[in-house]
């Protein structure tokens, strides 16, 4: 039944495209309404086989000629092309990022020898918490393919403090040992404790309701304490291993002054004492931040769309702007209508029963007895009958009554019981009434008012079109007929043509459940949410005759659920690791007020990065979302090593100046060297074809320098608003 061979002439190609018009299924869906493009649709049963469908489609089409364009897209090409490219992005990206790292640690501690254990530290850390996932059964996916890329930076910051706290130590005691001793001494606390709080910011992310995200978070967070497990054993062990002539220019001699000479070092001896003098100043300029935050966090913009992911110059995405100019739209989502009135099969077998009871007293008041008992054994075969479902129990009835007829000796007298049965399924058909199939139009019309539907196709496009062939292919005839039966006839007809089976992709075979094919223009999460509430509006202006209720489903509409589950599960996520960490703080200062004012540079730093995000329009999606776990581990990293530096200090001269002084020296320029290397670290991933990546690296970046001058501006001149509170506790221990 395909043609023969494609057109010879432009006029018989016209002539198709006519026809095809001519059929609301095919009109903007297949055929382009300008004329200009043709639609392949290729149904898959899995996600994962799009890619390598994708890739043999484009084998096929490698020799056609240039002016032939052929554009591939949809949410299952985007999502499993992103899939396969972001394996060969982490590929790129990870030594990338140590590639940078490296560098800046040569940069500040001119020992190259040194410098690898750091490196092999984040390899081995990676690599491990890479094969305990495999090992454990997990798959890697688009979230589980970030994790090297977050623990590589992570897995050096332990290592840098070390190193920068040994480039300071070792020239005034010339002792491998003794060096290492006093360093691990100073920051065992400290590291430990900004390592549970990283973990306990990653591990949060099990609360969520979304596997995938449960999984990074718990494999990232064991990466962190692996990193920190690694740090504290093999860094000293290596450290002891150099040979003492290798280390003769490590770090500065005693008495040698020479990194607070430094450019970094200057700045920061200069930054101190600013902050402290101007307290009132930087307080001010960080509420007025905070307030600015605040309003940018409430213009925040959930939404995501996985063909987003890419640039807009990859070919996925200009597909999909290709293809949405010509046609109703690349993104699908579907609406199933279900009469919830069905009756069970225990009640159909009763009402089909009496019935028949009630024929047959009819048919002996008219003495029609032979009829009559025809009647009364069909209703004793109903009632005996069982069957999972209705559609099954009136396939059953009819075949017993079948069966009857064919050993009766007149195989008609059982036409009458057949015929009344099939009356009484027909009734429970809610999608071959009239008035419900004309509901379903004024439906479908009430979608196509939202700018963001291009079209819906559904059973009633079936009917009509049918039905107008049958009279003679008059336009007027273009409409849903007024009888249930000639509603039947219509669809048995389409049953006898040559794709039958393409009318249960719109209707279950009992005619209770329907499905309405929508195409969109956008795939966003909002706009499918406006779409949803476009239904709303219809449902309650136009109740739903028979009992009807509707139901999404489809890719564009699981997106949008599982949007409204990563932002309700990060929400709970960050308040309880934050909760966590707060005790965490105050079990290491042994002070709920210390506790406190370790998470002030945490709470601003996150109230910038998301009220930054709001300010500039950015999507809240999925990296973005993740990103706060992040933060939690990174700003409460720099703020516990500068206040227990700061309480270390204090103990030893009992004064805020003289203390101030101190701590901006190594301790400042070894938080200072950490945010320096862990930003740039994760730079490399702005060089990323794929969008969530770039995410990652400018937030993460900007997380990371905001914590970092946050700590080093804020928390001084707020240590100076409070020291009689704060150093209180430290003074009475002091004298005791």
């Amino acid at each position: 039944w395909l043609m023969d061979a494609p057109p010879e002439t432009r006029e018989q190609a016209r002539k198709i495209r006519e026809r095809a018009m001519r059929i609301p299924m095919l009109r903007d869906t297949m055929v382009a309404g300008d004329g200009k493009a043709i639609a392949l649709y290729l149904p898959i049963t899995h996600k994962d086989f799009s890619w390598n469908v994708r890739q043999s489609v484009l084998e096929f089409i490698a020799d056609w000629p240039e002016t032939d364009q052929v554009h591939i897209t949809g949410l299952p090409v985007a999502e499993d092309t992103f899939g396969v490219e972001m394996f060969y992005q982490m590929a790129i990206s990870a030594p990338l990022a140590m590639l940078v790292i490296f560098i800046l640690m040569w940069w500040f501690f001119r020992n190259i020898v040194l410098v690898i254990s750091p490196m092999i530290v984040a390899m081995v850390t990676s690599l491990s918490t890479m094969a305990l996932l495999v090992a454990t059964g997990n798959t890697i996916h688009i979230m589980s393919s970030m994790i090297p890329i977050f623990i590589m930076p992570i897995a050096v910051l332990d290592s840098v403090h070390i190193l920068s706290e040994a480039f300071d130590c070792y020239g005034k005691y010339k002792d491998r040992r003794k060096t290492m001793h006093v360093v691990m001494r100073q920051l065992f606390r400290p590291m430990l404790f900004t390592s549970l709080t990283t973990t306990a910011g990653f591990a949060s992310l099990a609360l969520t309701p979304i596997p995938p995200v449960q999984v990074f978070g718990v494999f990232v967070a064991i990466g962190v304490m692996l990193a920190w497990l690694w740090s504290i054993l093999f860094i000293p062990a290596y450290f002891m291993m150099i040979p003492e002539k290798r280390l003769e220019r490590f770090g500065h001699a005693e008495g040698d002054d020479s990194g607070a000479r430094t450019p970094l070092g200057r700045l920061l001896a200069g930054a101190g004492p600013a902050a402290i003098r101007g307290r009132h100043v930087v307080t001010l300029v960080a509420l007025a931040l905070v307030a600015v935050a605040a309003y940018g966090i409430t213009q925040i913009r959930i939404n995501d769309n996985p063909t987003k992911w890419f640039d807009e110059s990859h070919p996925i995405r200009v597909a999909d702007r290709v293809l949405n100019e010509h046609f109703a739209g690349t993104y699908t989502a579907f609406l199933e209508l279900q009469d919830m009135t069905a009756d069970s099969t225990e009640t159909v077998s009763q009402e089909v029963a009496a019935a028949l009871k009630a024929r047959a007293v009819a048919l002996r008041a008219e003495e029609d007895t032979g009829q009559a008992e025809i009647m009364a054994r069909a209703a004793e075969l109903a009632a005996s009958i069982e069957a999972a479902d209705s559609a099954a129990w009136f396939a059953r009835m009819q075949q017993r009554l079948q069966d009857r007829a064919d050993e009766s000796d007149d195989p008609f007298a059982w036409d009458d019981a057949w015929l009344l049965v099939d009356d009484q399924r027909s009734k429970l058909e809610t999608f071959k009434r009239p008035d419900v199939l004309k509901w379903l139009i004024e439906l479908q019309e009430y979608l196509l008012t939202d700018e963001r539907v291009g079209k819906v196709n559904s059973l009633p496009d079936i009917v009509r079109v049918v039905h107008r062939e049958l009279l003679g292919g008059d336009p007027d005839e273009f409409r849903i007929p007024d009888r249930a039966d000639t509603v039947a006839q219509t669809l048995l007809t389409y049953q006898n043509s040559h794709r039958p089976q393409d009318l249960w992709r719109f209707v279950t075979p009992d005619y209770r459940k329907a499905n309405l094919w929508i195409q969109m223009s956008s795939g966003d999460n909002q706009d499918m949410e406006h779409v949803m509430a476009t239904l709303d509006e219809f449902m309650q202006a136009r109740p739903a005759p028979a009992g009807i209720e509707a139901d999404w489903f489809g890719l564009t509409y699981i997106n949008v659920v599982w949007q409204d589950k990563m932002v309700s599960g990060m929400l709970i996520a960050f308040l309880s690791s934050f909760a966590v960490v707060l005790g965490m703080m105050t079990l290491l200062f042994r002070s709920l007020l210390w506790g406190v004012l370790a998470m002030i540079p945490l709470t601003v730093t996150v109230g910038l990065i998301y009220g930054l995000i709001g300010l500039i329009g950015k999507d809240y999606d999925m990296p973005v979302a993740v990103l706060s776990s992040l933060s939690l581990g990174l700003a409460v990293d720099f703020a516990i090593h500068f206040l227990t530096r700061t309480r270390q200090y204090y103990q030893q001269n009992r004064s805020w100046t003289e203390t101030a002084r101190k701590v901006f020296g190594e301790p400042a320029r070894a938080i200072s060297r950490n945010v320096i290397i862990l930003g740039a670290g994760f730079l490399p991933l702005l060089a990323a074809p794929l969008v969530p990546y770039q995410t990652v690296g400018v937030f993460i970046a900007a997380i990371i320098f905001s914590a970092g001058v946050i700590t080093l501006v804020l928390l001084p001149a707020l240590v100076t608003y409070f020291q009689n509170v704060l150093f209180r506790r430290l003074d009475a221990a002091k004298e005791r």
